[in-house]
């Protein structure tokens, strides 16, 4: 998950550089291009004869993947490093609205206190009425909102198919969808441009297996708070690169988001405990 969190930060660094001259849906394109290739070199013979199930879910994660990933990739062009990935700590919180609405599972008053206590903790981040409430900021929450969405279509994929099953289609569907986007913006890449979208697309590739092993390894009540190493991470180079020093606020609030996604899956591994198998 640590590495992960290191892949994550190198992907915000690497996006807010290349958006100088690379509009950030196109970045989008590169990288679900990238990633496609990756997986077909290393698990292509696997991979021509896969079963592939529940389409719909299929096309709602990509299309969902590819919503978070323009409005990620455009917050990182234009707003702090550091402050979009504390907002996009939102993203456990979406999904659990999003269990309670579309999944019929059920939200005890302490896992909405929770999710109640992370949203404060956003507000915190973005201040309403005080501080700079940009569209940028509206971007990284919808960016997280995406990836909500897409976390709750990988929990019904994950019933019938692979990790490699899911990374690999979600990669096909999203690199046409993309590209869609992409075309209205498009001016061809240099040389050394291909060569940093393509770090941008091993890194993203990296944050994919990463986290999927991290989870798999691990109770999400251990690998949660590890996550929180992202804005460390982030605005460490975010620092010695841009020079950007994240704010005493979006410390506290990040923190708060934190602390409240640990406390429900807290919650939540405690109430699995109880279900007899």
């Amino acid at each position: 998950m640590l590495l992960a969190c290191v892949f994550f930060a190198v992907v915000g660094i690497l996006v807010r550089h290349i958006s100088k001259e690379v509009h950030p849906f196109e970045i989008v394109f590169f990288r679900s291009l990238i990633i496609l290739l990756i997986m077909l070199s290393w698990k292509g013979s696997s991979l021509r004869v896969l079963k592939v199930q529940q389409w719909r879910l299929h096309f709602a994660r990509a299309g969902s993947g590819v919503m978070a990933s323009l409005l990620l990739f455009s917050a990182f062009a234009v707003m702090p490093i550091a402050d979009v990935t504390a907002l996009t700590f939102t993203a456990p919180l979406f999904a659990t609205i999003g269990a309670v609405l579309f999944l019929d599972e059920t939200i005890h008053m302490r896992r909405g206190l929770g999710t109640v206590v992370g949203f404060i903790g956003a507000m915190i981040i973005l201040r309403p009425g005080i501080g700079d409430f940009e569209a940028a900021s509206l971007m990284a929450l919808g960016a997280a909102l995406g990836m909500a969405c897409s976390v709750l279509a990988i929990k019904g994929l994950s019933r019938t198919q692979t990790s490699n099953a899911i990374v690999f289609i979600g990669a096909l569907l999203m690199a046409p969808f993309s590209l869609i986007a992409a075309l209205f913006y498009w001016s061809w890449p240099t040389f050394d441009q291909i060569a940093l979208l393509s770090a941008m697309g091993v890194a993203s590739f990296g944050i994919q297996q990463c986290v999927t092993r991290a989870f798999a390894a691990a109770d999400a009540t251990v690998v949660l708070p590890f996550d929180f190493s992202r804005l460390l991470f982030t605005a460490l180079l975010g620092f010695l690169i841009f020079g950007e020093v994240p704010d005493f606020w979006t410390w506290i609030g990040g923190t708060i988001i934190t602390v409240s996604v640990v406390y429900i899956a807290s919650r939540e591994s405690k109430e699995a405990r109880k279900i007899p198998i």
